[in-house]
């Protein structure tokens, strides 16, 4: 390799003049000599230039190994098309779409006419894929054009967005329908009594009178429903931190639901010393529906019992057990559902909203409890609540009922 140097004139001249001097000095000549090339060898090495650093060269060619090595771990599933066919795909993608994938024609491996249409126009584009893997599946496939016939395909879920989505307008839809119903009511009888002009018996007039009372009340009580979801749904990610004794909160809250007319059918059975962290406007709200629940859809007349007690999880099992009709099995895993009721008239008749066990399951959720409802036909439903204690409470056994 060709290097470039200054010849150094000063120093070699020095070297000269010192093996000189040695040799004056009674040093034998070769001696004077050796040091005179081993000086001058050295100046020679010190001033050559390094190197010059070699220029990598590219061919320009694509590497299809570096690529999916480079996308291989990536959390989204990526895939490469080249010529209209799959060359590579990830980890996330051979997961999502089957090892088969690989070396598909992309018409195959994706089956929808707008996806095969942007990927066969070899532009950089999108296009919304729906049924890709499940019915209700929907992703956003983004191509993104490298070469010619090269690109790349990026699959974005959008699932979780479309059914929050979903669920909104459904909410809206249904709390429309509730709200439209007793305001027909309402308007409809004001309207009779208006043009009436008074000339309805006094008889007519009390029925009419009552009947708008009734639904203002029920449209009173679904607007206070919607407030404590919408409060309930806000506050669902923030832990609670008061500790609550419950004995004293559930048997205040039963009481308070069942009112003075209905108090004789509640029996209480509920032990002391235990404690939670909890929000006591939240977990009174939880007894007080469930408790209202059970008496208005339990058989008339029944009691409605309601036990406390700790469990060797170090969780606090609340209770609530009618023994009314009972509620098919079909039904129990959409219970909580905004809305979800398994006889529509018996609750609207009974002044129900449809919201009491959402609001249950939401403030139960935000307690980092377990919610479940057992029924049998012809024997009664139970809805047991479960909640962490406050790590070292002790229990007291001692049960108290309802007088």
């Amino acid at each position: 390799m060709e290097q470039d140097r200054a010849f150094p004139v000063a120093s070699l001249a020095l070297a000269a003049i010192a093996s000189v001097a040695m040799g004056i000095a009674g040093a034998p000549w070769w001696l004077a000599f050796a040091v005179f090339l081993v000086w001058a060898g050295s100046l020679w090495l010190a001033v050559a230039a390094p190197p010059r650093a070699v220029e990598p060269v590219s061919n320009g060619t694509f590497n299809r190994d570096d690529m999916g090595e480079f996308i291989e771990h990536a959390g989204t599933p990526l895939l490469v098309a080249e010529n209209g066919r799959i060359s590579i795909a990830n980890k996330a993608a051979r997961n999502l779409l089957g090892a088969h994938v690989l070396g598909q024609d992309i018409r195959v491996a994706f089956r929808h006419p707008e996806a095969v249409s942007l990927l066969e126009r070899g532009q950089s584009g999108q296009a919304a894929v729906q049924g890709l893997v499940r019915r209700r599946d929907i992703w956003i496939l983004n191509f993104q054009r490298l070469t010619d016939g090269l690109g790349v395909i990026e699959l974005l879920n959008q699932t979780a967005e479309a059914d929050i989505s979903r669920a909104h307008t459904d909410f809206v839809a249904n709390a429309s329908h509730e709200l439209r119903t007793p305001l027909s009511s309402i308007i409809g009888y004001v309207e009779t009594l208006r043009e009436d002009g008074g000339k309805a018996p006094p008889e007519m007039r009390r029925k009419f009178l009552d009947t708008v009372l009734s639904e203002a009340k029920r449209l009173q009580n679904l607007v206070n429903d919607l407030m404590s979801l919408s409060r309930v749904e806000a506050e669902k990610h923030d832990l609670p931190q008061e500790e609550l004794p419950l004995r004293e909160l559930v048997e205040t809250a039963a009481r308070d639901a069942a009112g003075p007319d209905r108090q004789d059918r509640v029996t209480l059975d509920c032990i002391g010393g235990i404690a939670i962290r909890g929000d006591a406007r939240q977990i009174e709200q939880l007894v007080r529906n469930l408790v209202d629940n059970a008496l208005k859809y339990g058989a008339a007349g029944e009691t409605v019992t309601v036990t406390l007690r700790r469990l060797p999880e170090a969780e606090a099992e609340l209770t609530v057990t009618d023994k009314g009709e009972g509620i098919a099995p079909e039904h129990l895993p959409h219970l909580t559902r905004r809305f979800y009721r398994t006889d529509p008239s018996r609750s609207r008749a009974s002044g129900g909203t449809g919201l009491g066990l959402a609001i249950v399951k939401h403030i139960v959720e935000r307690h980092r409890g377990r919610l479940d409802i057992q029924s049998k036909l012809g024997q009664g439903t139970s809805v047991i609540v479960r909640i962490p204690l406050v790590e070292g409470g002790e229990a007291d056994t001692t049960p108290e009922g309802l007088s």
